[in-house]
């Protein structure tokens, strides 16, 4: 028998300090046009809130006559906020949100979607793989990763679902959001995923450096990572999201040192598949052992360029793909090799970030589900002399047919800091790419460092009228203490 947690382990928190009477709901003008507010943020009154919310409460206490007075008053919001937000900009706002297993609780996903509603949002971007944990049935997950509801009694119960479904009738669009070269530490602990793991020329792998033990990052080129991550898409793509955000399209980012490569041995190509892939990049024998030799020492020497002269005479220079040759003296020095090698092994790491991405992309792109990638406009940075951000996040080389979703997240005196990283992303992004800044924060208030949402959202617009479509980072900080109750709540 399936185990039924009480929706009343954190509703009524909210409902039992609003004294509601019957007549307050026939005096809301419930069979009266509803009216949302008007303004800059399409949110509802508060008179209305709390006539659903007493609706759903009523109608979870099995009395049957408020079910099609709940739904009725449902649709009509749905209506209201798809013709508040077709006359308001952003034309789409969205929030993020994170499900917990107490989510199976008999009204809780209602219950949350209507606040989203509430607040004037019309999508919403469900996190669906994150800390080693998919959003999956128990029944029917074909991944390696943990299903978030692990109730016994609950193995047919699909969050996933069931939020697409109630998402519509509530008119939100409604995104799987995925991390993606983030396996998560329980993962990264089976003895037979091993190779699939990211290493750098150290042997490290990434939780080795990253001190969030939730991190653990694959090896893009791995194919047994290409096939778990192909099942979670292929269960996904099944479920039919209006969308699919992808995050974590990057390596790692450690701190101090190690938040920087600017050595051969910093870089995640060490696996096995991605060092077989970097010598495929090799167009003659000259040029495997010359990348051989330097992922090995770290460096190219004089000794080394002759003796590989030896071992191959009848070659004449090393040739990889996108090298220039030149036939003088000097592009042959060990210095100039080294160098060249060094760009090579960096873009050999990019490129795997961004054939991953692509790959993972395809089953959704080929039934015309928009993708997206999400990523931190600091994530491509040089540094230093020829030294990059650890993550080589090469988000200027993604695809143009994506949404791009910068995470504008800086923190400084103000919100100019936010606006330059937009900037540089709508300055670097091709003709046509549909840009959805993320911002982080609440409303109404600083949090976190983060100015009020309302402030951003006025810079946002001021500086970037052609925006249209915005997020929010995320429902846990904007609803923190119904948050709080969802995820600590104890199923009975």
């Amino acid at each position: 028998m399936q185990k039924k947690g009480k929706i009343s382990s954190f509703i009524p928190t909210f409902i039992s300090s609003f004294v509601l009477s019957a007549s307050l709901i026939s005096q809301s003008g419930f069979n009266q046009p509803v009216q949302a507010a008007i303004g800059a943020y399409c949110r509802f009154s508060q008179e209305e809130v709390l006539t659903k919310e007493k609706l759903l409460h009523t109608f979870l206490e099995k009395k049957s006559q408020a079910y099609q007075q709940y739904k009725s008053l449902v649709q009509k919001h749905s209506q209201l906020l798809n013709h508040c937000r077709s006359q308001t900009w952003p034309k789409t706002q969205a929030i993020w949100l994170r499900l917990y297993p107490c989510d199976i609780s008999p009204g809780s996903i209602d219950y949350v979607l209507d606040r989203i509603v509430n607040l004037g949002y019309n999508q919403v971007n469900i996190e669906v793989l994150y800390d080693s944990q998919v959003l999956l049935p128990p029944a029917d997950n074909p991944t390696p990763w943990i299903p978030v509801v692990r109730s016994p009694g609950a193995e047919n119960i699909d969050l996933l679902q069931q939020t697409i479904k109630k998402g519509h009738e509530r008119g939100l669009k409604v995104y799987a959001w995925l991390f993606t070269m983030n396996f998560g530490y329980t993962y990264a602990q089976r003895a037979d995923r091993q190779e699939a793991l990211a290493r750098n020329g150290r042997g490290e792998n990434s939780l080795a450096v990253v001190h969030d033990r939730s991190q653990a990052f694959i090896d893009p080129y791995n194919r047994q990572a290409q096939i778990d991550y192909y099942r979670l898409v292929e269960a996904v793509k099944k479920r039919q999201p209006d969308g699919v955000l992808f995050d974590y399209i990057r390596y790692p980012r450690g701190t101090g040192r190690q938040s920087l490569v600017s050595h051969v041995k910093d870089l995640w190509i060490y696996s096995p598949a991605s060092t077989q892939a970097l010598y495929e990049r090799a167009k003659n024998n000259k040029a495997v052992a010359l990348i051989e030799r330097y992922l090995t020492k770290g460096n190219i020497t004089n000794n080394d360029i002759a003796e590989i002269d030896r071992l191959y005479p009848e070659e004449d220079f090393p040739d990889w793909q996108g090298r220039r040759i030149d036939s003088s003296a000097s592009e042959q020095s060990a210095k100039m090799l080294n160098s060249q090698l060094w760009f090579l092994t960096v873009a050999h790491a990019a490129q795997g970030i961004i054939d991953f991405l692509s790959f993972a992309a395809a089953p959704f792109q080929n039934q015309n589900i928009p993708t997206g990638a999400v990523f931190f406009p600091g994530g491509n940075r040089l540094v230093g002399k020829g030294g990059f951000d650890s993550r080589l996040q090469a988000w200027d080389k993604f695809p143009a047919s994506m949404e791009w979703h910068p995470m504008a997240y800086a923190v400084c005196n103000g919100t100019s800091c936010i606006t330059n990283q937009i900037k540089t992303v709508i300055n670097m992004a091709p003709a046509g790419t549909n840009v959805i800044p993320a911002l982080a924060g609440a409303w109404g208030k600083t949090y976190n460092k983060h100015p009020s949402l309302e402030q951003q959202m006025a810079a946002l617009r001021q500086e970037f009228p052609q925006i249209n479509s915005v997020s929010h980072f995320a429902y846990s900080w904007i609803e923190p203490e119904i948050d709080r109750q969802r995820k600590f709540c104890q199923l009975q």
